[in-house]
């Protein structure tokens, strides 16, 4: 005889949300969606999240509780490991969770982005292809700017700190595919949640700077950009990753060649002993272990600049479906974003906790950060958080609040930015596109009281 395994709640969000929302919610599939948490509903969920639910009146139907979501997300396929893998390599934090071998990337939760100034330790680690081969003497490396440029520039690293002024920057890094785990169906890639940004302080040369002393042609219109990374195939014809912005971004001020991370030498893993930092775009545009800026008459078109790499829809797609290339514009500034970092995701606190201090980030890509809201109750009311000053443009905000808390038991604490153009965190993630870019919907972090 064929025994039935019976899956928990947690199991079930994580294999078949639409069953899981007709047990706990009372409904069948395609039946209104809109109500809310039966009497049994809510105690299987109660007993799922560990304790009763305040605000369960206000939970929307189909919403898989934070303290299940981020254990079993609904992107994970039935084979994933039961638990994250992390992270094993010479001076980073161990809390580090691997999203990929074979190119190494690894995120950092947002409960290790707690520092103003994200520690190199912690940072995220986003490769493409293979790592070169770490130079022997950091200031003979040497780079090219050419193409659309009256002179032709040969610069050793010794060259670019001898020759031009050094700027120092506090900036936020993101992968452009930050987030990517939100969309559903899920996109191509490594599934980041929020994971791939961090704020580092940056030490180099303005970009501007470099390009002005080649003498920029009234032709140029964009730059396309080369590091020394082997493709992982081997292939010395192949290129892992070039991309490029246009020249009015390569002409902002806080665009560097930087060799310096936190005060120190820039880290082999981070594109040591030079990289490009571009801040606000996907830091794809930011090549690591720099050995040429081409400057061009047109966009670039190097790998990662076409079809579905790097771009998002123009006009919405159904989701899931392949999309036509011509339908696609490549991604400019990152979308508004905010993580609670204290408390972290699932922490447990003392029976009788009536208020709790939150803190965590926000930034905006090319924008600044207008507010910071936060909600106890799945959003049916919303308070303002405090924001710090920036040091500079493309810092985060540091955000700081105090929540007050009814009762005992299970809250989530969402949070949500709006950008100076009045531009708001959704619910869930949208435009969705087949590479996963560009996904920014609010943090939740579950916290259990007594």
């Amino acid at each position: 005889m064929t025994r039935k395994t019976e899956r928990s709640l947690q199991e079930l969000y994580g294999q078949d949300p639409e069953r899981a929302d007709a047990v706990v919610f009372g409904r069948r599939t395609g039946v209104d969606r809109r109500g809310f948490l039966n009497g049994a509903g809510l105690a299987a969920m109660g007993a799922a999240v560990g304790g009763s639910i305040p605000f369960a009146g206000n939970m929307p139907a189909g919403l898989i509780p934070s303290a299940l979501a981020q254990t079993a997300p609904a992107a994970a396929p039935a084979a994933a490991p039961a638990g994250p893998k992390h992270l094993e390599f010479p001076g980073k934090d161990k809390g580090l969770v691997v999203l990929g071998d074979r190119p190494l990337v690894a995120e950092t939760p947002e409960h290790l982005l707690d520092d103003d100034t994200t520690p190199t330790g912690k940072f995220f680690i986003r490769n493409n292809g293979q790592i070169p081969e770490q130079a022997a003497q950091p200031d003979a490396w040497k780079f090219v700017v050419d193409g659309e440029v009256n002179t032709k520039l040969e610069l050793t690293l010794g060259d670019l700190k001898q020759r031009f002024a050094h700027k120092t920057y506090r900036m936020v890094l993101e992968c452009g595919g930050n987030g990517r785990s939100f969309f559903t169906p899920p996109g191509r890639g490594n599934q980041w949640t929020n994971g791939g940004a961090g704020c580092a302080e940056w030490t180099g040369v303005a970009l501007a700077d470099v390009l002005k002393a080649a003498g920029v042609k009234p032709s140029a219109k964009y730059t396309g950009h080369y590091g020394a990374d082997p493709h992982l195939s081997g292939d010395a014809t192949k290129e892992t990753l070039s991309r490029g912005v246009p020249m009015d971004k390569a002409m902002e001020p806080h665009g560097l060649i930087a060799w310096a991370m936190n005060g120190q030498p820039l880290p082999h893993i981070h594109g040591g002993p030079v990289r490009l930092m571009i801040p606000g775009w996907p830091g794809s545009t930011s090549s690591k272990w720099l050995t040429r800026i081409w400057v061009r008459d047109r966009e670039h078109d190097g790998q990662g600049m076409l079809g579905a790499s790097y771009r998002l829809a123009i006009v919405p797609m159904v989701p899931g479906s392949k999309g036509d290339d011509k339908n696609f514009r490549v991604m400019e500034s990152m979308p508004v974003r905010s993580i609670v970092t204290n408390p972290a995701n699932g922490t447990r606190l003392a029976a009788g906790t009536r208020e709790i201090a939150l803190r965590g980030a926000a930034w905006a890509g090319d924008l600044t950060v207008q507010r910071v809201d936060l909600s106890i109750d799945y959003g049916a009311t919303w308070s303002s958080a405090s924001l710090a000053a920036t040091k500079n443009r493309y810092d985060w905000n540091r955000w700081t609040a105090r929540v007050k808390l009814p009762s005992d038991g299970y809250f989530e604490l969402w949070v949500r930015a709006t950008d100076s153009q009045g531009r708001m965190q959704p619910h869930v993630a949208g435009n969705w596109n087949p590479q996963g870019y560009g996904g920014n919907p609010m943090h939740r972090v579950a916290v259990l009281v007594g």
